[in-house]
């Protein structure tokens, strides 16, 4: 699903740039350029890279 339709993101893209090591909305914003232009998307993104963090830690407790 397109979370930020002026920049072509993705919910999958912001995912996949947790995946890779962001941990925070800022981090996630400077590598994709999300929310950069009208900003609709920002709720959403944060609420995804929530969701996504939050999954990872549960992962690590898991597993620890």
């Amino acid at each position: 699903m397109y979370v930020c339709l002026c920049r072509g993101i993705t919910d999958q893209d912001i995912k996949d740039a947790v995946d890779r090591g962001a941990e925070s909305f800022r981090e996630v914003r400077d590598l994709l350029d999300l929310g950069t232009c009208c900003g609709r998307c920002v709720p959403e993104a944060r609420s995804i890279i929530n969701e996504e963090l939050a999954e990872i830690a549960a992962r690590i407790s898991v597993a620890a």
